[in-house]
């Protein structure tokens, strides 16, 4: 499902002009392909502007908060076992043994994952793909790729969330529309929770710019297990920020 969805946006990104404007400056050398990336930026944008962000918007005005946390709940609980094949490709013992013993305590107390007991009882949150295992092995991420109708991604993370489809759940759902149904309800939970953070997006100079940054060093902090650079994050450049004479 998620491949056709994926061909389907590149066949009309396809159609966008190719020409994208560039704003003034150096080019950032993470982003190769900056100016087809901000072409689909753009459709993406159109796309959410017209059917997703209202979709979503609707979604949680009907749906009562208790309602919409269990529905997050269960589409989390289904990427567990994502989660745990790839704890075993990085060599992650005891996170292999965390993440199996939540994904049985939510599947099961939890009413196949639409409650979260296992947090309750202090277990901790795995988060792990093929794109961080690749990682995890030293291979680079490449140049960043902004994919229609998925949004920002690598190379590596890209080739990685085929690898991802093999492992989901709903991957091996017989019934299409049940199959397509779960598809679209995980897509308008995620889009769900966004919803609360975009007055950040909104008051950036380069929404595109931002969203890339942050992007590239969130991957980077997951594949690390947060052993990053204690730096100043490159996502908050833009931004107007008081300065100091130097010492």
């Amino acid at each position: 499902m998620r491949i056709r969805v994926v061909v389907l946006g590149l066949a009309l990104a396809g159609l966008l002009p190719a020409c994208a404007t560039l704003p003034s400056g150096e080019r950032d050398p993470r982003d190769r392909f900056e100016r087809t990336n901000r072409a689909i930026y753009r459709f993406n944008d159109a796309l959410d502007r017209g059917v997703a962000k209202p979709v979503a918007k609707g979604y949680v005005k009907v749906t009562p908060a208790p309602i919409r946390t269990g529905v997050g709940n269960f589409f989390r609980n289904l990427t567990y076992p994502t989660v745990i094949v790839n704890d075993l490709l990085q060599l992650k013992a005891r996170a292999f043994a965390a993440d199996t013993a939540r994904l049985v305590v939510n599947t099961t107390i939890g009413i196949g994952g639409l409650f979260d007991p296992a947090s309750r009882m202090g277990m901790p949150t795995g988060n792990e793909d093929f794109g961080q295992t690749l990682g995890r092995w030293g291979i680079p991420p490449g140049p960043y790729v902004m994919l229609p109708v998925f949004g920002p991604s690598s190379v590596r993370d890209t080739f990685g969330s085929v690898a991802d489809y093999f492992t989901d759940p709903n991957t091996y759902v017989k019934d299409n529309y049940v199959r397509y149904g779960l598809t679209g309800m995980s897509l308008v939970d995620q889009r769900a929770e966004l919803l609360a953070t975009e007055d950040v997006l909104n008051r950036t100079y380069d929404p595109y710019t931002f969203i890339r940054n942050a992007y590239l060093q969130r991957r980077q902090y997951l594949v690390k297990d947060g052993g990053v650079p204690d730096e100043q994050p490159e996502i908050f450049e833009d931004e107007a920020a008081p300065t100091t004479p130097e010492q």
